[in-house]
């Protein structure tokens, strides 16, 4: 009752038919220095993917209909606060202009007796604006103005904050759901699609570009809302302030929606270049981390630096275009603002000495117009913003829209629930390829009973894995069947299935913690702690722990840097021992090893596979001597099948592999 080892799982946790068009890459990941060639990148879909981007907030609909009311109020409020500023200056010029006329003349009169004097320009301003002839300024009046100002900025102010708040949890929780979407998918997808995919480019997707929506979202969401809405009610006002005037601030409105349309047409494809480059830089940094040992024994320091600047040069290009030519927008719109602010300026002075218009309220329309412009020039410095995030989130979609494993015919059952099979496996006339021209496996058939011990060998690429990925149905197979206790494999949930078979994999993994949890990770939760003691002495783990200081609460890192490559593989064959699996998979397990070690190792998983269905992949041919049946496999067939005496009596592919590496050891001891 066992998952299998977490280090395969990281490779082969899920399943589907292999498909055709991306065949599977078997066989070591790429070493250090060695780059696999990505997808092609998709054409960039704005719209689309921008558009995808959004529906992702459509759970918080409800309260993002709160923020559209506090983002209309805020901007009602500040849009309403010029025009209010406007009446306070009519009521200062009108004050000075009031005082220098006589008092007791009507304001009619007023403007007659300047027009008498050549004041024309003058007295069209008397007319237009609240002069008393006589009075000064009103300072009590100017005063209950601003205090009205006041309020309405700082009402403005709360339901701006209120709203920018309402956004971010909006924004954090499309994001949060974001995560798990691609953590569930990941879950999904089958062996095929890790086989195809750098390991860094698969995390860079499901970090830096989630990292780079969410930055996205949290800087322009709010802001754009703001902007849009404040487009909206500046506009109503100009218009009602003096429809000529509005018509005039308009005219440059095609020209910075040209401007801005045609710049970001040029950047987007290099964003797109921008985070394509950046997954690929990661995957190699990945590579170079993972495999730092390796690339200094060999010396390839100078060959994996120039790899990295390489890309890193590229990163940079693709970073610096994308950045540069999305940067142009705000330094045109700015200049395009300005131009509208002197046509303005021009055409409103015109007006106020034409009586038209008070000063006032050409102010306030000055103050729309920048009011205007402004929104304008945000939403159009954000464009690089919002084509990144796009760009990431195309990237996000592609990993949410990869083919997924096949689903299972029925839904798994508790865990607890599951019977522990006896473990005969049979293959009934299986077929299986990783490519639809290149059969690998055809026709095999194959019966084991329970507690046998099958060993498979044959040279690299003859399909040892691959058999067991059938049986673990990391693939499925293309023709035939796989059956456990007589029911076909395909019908059982997967869960239900690994949860029989238990594996020790050549390649260790252990995760940062303390050496106890890490043999307990395949067992039940609330296992007992003397269950793992147990398990630990018989697969000779309890004799290191105890030499440790804090014995099995030591705590190892992700790498199992702190502990032996012999101990991490005994770690490993303890973590199988106490699920407790009906059947067993043992990939070779001492080939880099010390000798005492080596058999400390074999003691641990004779121990292991007594009772169990076994299938041993070995490479040692010393080291299956003692199993029940050894299969010989050559390009995807059994060539040849029985126990070690009758193999070698046979004088065949077996007999030939075993004198070969019994002349090698004797080459090697000479």
């Amino acid at each position: 009752m066992t998952t299998p080892d977490k280090g395969a799982a990281s490779r082969t946790e899920t399943s589907a038919a292999p498909p055709a068009a991306a065949p599977a890459r078997r066989g070591p990941a790429p070493g250090p220095g060695r780059m696999m060639s990505g997808p092609a990148e998709k054409s960039m879909n704005f719209k689309g993917s921008g558009l995808r981007l959004l529906s992702q907030m459509r759970p918080e609909r409800g309260i993002m209909s709160v923020a559209v009311v506090l983002g209309v109020a805020s901007v009602a409020l500040n849009v309403l606060g010029p025009k209010v500023l406007g009446h306070a200056t009519d009521l200062i010029i009108s004050g000075l202009i009031g005082r220098k006329l006589p008092a007791g003349l009507t304001k009619a009169q007023a403007a007659e007796q300047l027009r008498a004097h050549g004041q024309g320009g003058l007295a069209d301003m008397v007319g237009a604006m609240p002069v008393i002839p006589g009075r000064g300024i009103d300072f009590g009046a100017i005063g209950t103005v601003l205090l009205g100002v006041t309020l309405i900025y700082v009402c403005a102010a709360l339901f701006g904050f209120l709203q920018a708040r309402i956004a971010t949890r909006v924004v954090q929780r499309a994001v949060f759901r974001m995560r798990e979407q691609v953590e569930e998918k990941l879950s999904r997808l089958p062996l095929s699609y890790f086989d195809t995919q750098q390991r860094g480019e698969v995390l860079s997707r499901a970090t830096n570009d989630i990292d780079n929506i969410q930055q996205t979202l949290q800087q322009t969401l709010s802001q754009i809302l703001a902007s849009l809405l404040t487009i909206v009610g500046v506009l109503a006002m100009m218009f009602w302030i003096t429809p000529l005037l509005a018509v005039v601030a308009l005219l440059t409105v095609p020209v910075s929606v040209f401007v801005a349309a045609k710049v970001g047409k040029r950047a987007q494809p290099q964003f797109v270049q921008q985070w394509k480059t950046t997954g690929k830089l990661n995957a190699h940094i990945e590579e170079m981390y993972t495999g730092h040992a390796l690339v200094k024994v060999f010396g390839r320091q100078r060959e994996a630096a120039a790899l990295f600047r390489e890309q890193n040069d590229a990163l940079h290009a693709a970073g610096f275009k994308a950045q540069f030519i999305s940067g142009i927008i705000q330094p045109a719109m700015m200049f395009i603002g300005n131009i509208n602010y002197v046509l303005v300026a021009v055409v409103g002075g015109l007006r106020v000495a034409s009586g038209a218009l008070s000063i006032g309220d050409v102010q306030a329309f000055i103050q729309y117009s920048r009011q205007f412009s402004q929104p304008l020039t945000q939403v159009a410095s954000m464009a690089n913003l919002v084509q990144s995030g796009v760009a990431s989130a195309e990237r996000v979609f592609e990993l949410l829209d990869a083919d997924e494993q096949q689903p299972d015919t029925r839904p798994p059952g508790a865990r607890a629930d599951t019977v522990r099979a006896a473990g005969r496996v049979a293959f009934e006339k299986v077929s299986f390829r990783y490519e639809a021209d290149k059969p690998l496996i055809d026709g095999l058939s194959l019966s084991v009973q329970p507690g046998q011990t099958v060993a498979i060998v044959g040279p690299t690429g003859a399909g040892k894995t691959t058999l067991v990925n059938l049986l673990m149905r990391f693939y499925e197979v293309n023709g035939g069947r796989i059956t456990l206790d007589g029911a076909d494999i395909a019908e059982l949930p997967r869960e239900e299935l690994r949860a029989q078979i238990g594996m020790v994999l050549q390649d260790t993994w252990l995760f940062g913690g303390t050496i106890a949890e890490n043999i307990a990770y395949g067992a039940p939760e609330g296992t007992p702690f003397e269950k793992v003691v147990e398990a630990a002495k018989a697969t000779h783990v309890d004799r290191f722990v105890r030499t440790l200081p804090d014995g099995y609460d030591s705590v190892i890192d992700d790498e199992g840097g702190n502990v032996s490559v012999g101990e991490k593989q005994l770690i490993t064959i303890a973590r199988a021992f106490l699920a407790e699996p009906a059947i067993l998979v043992l990939d070779e397990a001492t080939s880099s090893v010390d000798t005492r070690t080596e058999v400390l190792i074999q003691h641990a998983m004779a121990q292991l596979r007594t009772g169990r269905t076994s299938f041993v992949i070995a490479h040692r041919l010393s080291t299956i001597r003692d199993a029940d049946l050894i299969l010989v496999m050559e390009s995807g067939a059994i060539v040849e099948q029985g126990s070690h005496d009758a193999l070698l009596a046979a004088d065949g592919a077996y007999a030939r592999l075993y004198a070969a590496q019994f002349a090698e050891a004797v080459a090697e001891t000479e």
